[in-house]
């Protein structure tokens, strides 16, 4: 996958309440200002799922001030990098972007317990995403 110097991410999945807003936390955390970081829903809810709050705060995140935003063109066309968990052919497609498809467990309407083991999975993704980027994780 070819960088450019801050390459931008962003992260789309339905309510932009759950995967995304996770998956957008740690790569601004693990990233830093090395990666421009968005998220969005192709259908977005009115609030960031609670239980998905309190599992990144168990981790010293905290994205309670965080809202879902509508995914839109021009947020597509400004990310280089196009990462989709489970918004089906909502994601508009532009040549040259990279588009991947992560398929994960919706934490919609679960409690903490069953969110952690994706949270989990999420920064593990994460980290490996920054090193296909060639960005060394700041923790």
């Amino acid at each position: 996958m070819s960088t450019p110097a801050v390459p931008s991410v962003l992260f789309v999945c339905v309510h932009n309440a759950g995967r995304s807003q996770m998956a957008a936390a740690f790569l601004t955390r693990l990233g830093g200002e090395r990666v421009e970081v968005r998220s969005a829903g192709s259908a977005p809810a009115e609030a960031v799922n609670p239980a998905v709050v309190e599992a990144l705060a168990e981790v010293g995140i905290d994205i309670a001030a965080e809202t879902p935003k509508i995914l839109t063109t021009e947020a597509v066309q400004a990310s280089d990098v196009v990462i989709t968990m489970g918004c089906g052919d909502a994601c508009p497609f532009f040549p040259g972007k990279t588009y991947l498809d992560w398929t994960l467990e919706d934490p919609a309407g679960q409690g903490v317990e069953a969110v952690r083991p994706i949270r989990d999975e999420i920064e593990r993704r994460i980290r490996g995403l920054l090193a296909d980027l060639g960005i060394e994780p700041t923790a």
